[in-house]
């Protein structure tokens, strides 16, 4: 799998968790699911991406897995 799909992969896992958390436990948790959007939305614009990175060090492959 690439980077851009394992990237896309967590933020939704992410989004979804944190909503689930914020129905079942506190509705703060919807904080990180700002946090997660944000981070989105000035990768989309900047293509800078933390997680990219981490996922670069541990040695996936950017670009297209097929």
């Amino acid at each position: 799998m690439s980077i851009d799909r394992i990237v896309f992969a967590v933020a939704g896992a992410f989004i979804l968790i944190s909503v689930l958390l914020s129905q079942y436990h506190s509705v703060n948790w919807l904080w990180f699911t700002a946090f997660v959007g944000a981070n989105l939305f000035q990768s989309a614009f900047s293509g800078f991406c933390p997680l990219a990175l981490i996922l670069k060090k541990f040695g996936i492959k950017p670009g297209c897995a097929f």
